[in-house]
């Protein structure tokens, strides 16, 4: 499993790699599975993906951000989240901040009927077995086993930094309502913006895969949290994401989680909590997560608290 992940993934790399900076793949195709648009180059993505692999894995099921649930011929025992490109707006304008996830996990067939209904035998982050991150322009390739560690990529160097005030951190704004989110936020950015530095890079497989090169102290994503506590925020979002709630789905986060893990960063949601026990499958808000990933602990805790101070103001 972790030679077709990986193959899977340096697949869909080099289908898309040709196409990095294209106003032809600025194209709009379809609404996709979770509500983004689908561009063009994010079809050709998935066409990748499907042929690839009906010739090598006809039997795996998989999970994209643009199809939802394909499970070949109905009897699949592995499923594979896959975000071809996550980061599509960067790769369509030439960044360096796009790659392509893949991760997996077993699957039964009673999971498969279950996974759109959120049930308790669906697969879930903590099932996830292999996670493979590579960045598009680069080819880079981050890759990691379930209580194996991170067995490619480069190395891992999480950060010591404890402080705030010397925080070089990203966060994501796409889909999302820039007042409130930047009311959550503010305390953050103001008190690293002379420090340390703040960054709004466009995927979340590349900001977490830079907290375990050391590259960034932290990535910090609280859309799902708004949505949750914040009476009104859901019709923000949709109004943002016109009709969507758009925040982190699984197929984003799946296999940069597990590398972050392995590396030993810290990674939970919003409130602390971890993302083991929430659903692989699917894209809807239910199945949306907020994001905290760290290089230690102090400097998690500390981001907490700024962040439950900054839903109280958006509270009250």
């Amino acid at each position: 499993m972790r030679e077709l992940v990986r193959d899977l993934a340096l697949a869909l790399r080099e289908r898309v790699l040709p196409h990095l900076g294209s106003h032809a793949g600025r194209a709009h195709e379809a609404a996709a599975a979770g509500g983004d648009v689908t561009f063009a180059i994010d079809a050709e993505a998935e066409h990748e993906l499907e042929a690839f692999l009906a010739e090598r894995a006809p039997d795996v099921a998989f999970y994209s951000e643009d199809r939802g649930l394909v499970e070949p011929g109905g009897a699949a025992r592995t499923v594979l989240v896959v975000d071809p490109i996550d980061g599509t707006r960067p790769a369509l304008a030439g960044l360096e901040s796009c790659c392509v996830s893949v991760a997996a996990a077993p699957l039964t067939r009673e999971r498969a009927v279950r996974a759109s209904t959120r049930s308790p035998g669906e697969p879930s982050m903590a099932d996830v077995t292999v996670g493979c991150v590579v960045e598009i322009p680069s080819g880079v390739v981050f890759l990691a086993e379930r209580d194996a560690g991170v067995v490619e990529g480069p190395p891992v160097l999480l950060s010591r930094n404890e402080r705030i005030d010397r925080m070089f951190w990203t966060y994501g704004f796409r889909g999302r309502p820039a007042r409130p989110m930047a009311e959550v936020l503010g305390d953050l950015i103001d008190a690293s913006s002379v420090g340390g530095a703040t960054f709004e890079l466009g995927s979340a497989a590349f900001d977490m895969t830079r907290v375990a090169t050391g590259q960034l102290d932290a990535y910090v994503e609280p859309g799902p949290r708004l949505v949750d506590d914040v009476p009104g925020m859901r019709e923000e979002f949709e109004r943002v994401g016109g009709g969507a709630v758009l925040n982190n789905s699984p197929y984003d986060l799946a296999a940069a989680t597990l590398i972050l893990e392995e590396a030993g960063a810290v990674v939970t949601d919003a409130y602390g909590r971890p993302l083991g026990p929430c659903p692989l499958l699917g894209s809807e808000h239910e199945f949306q997560m907020s994001v905290v990933a760290s290089g230690n602990r102090a400097l998690h805790d500390a981001i907490l608290s700024a962040l439950d101070a900054g839903f109280m103001r958006v509270s009250g």
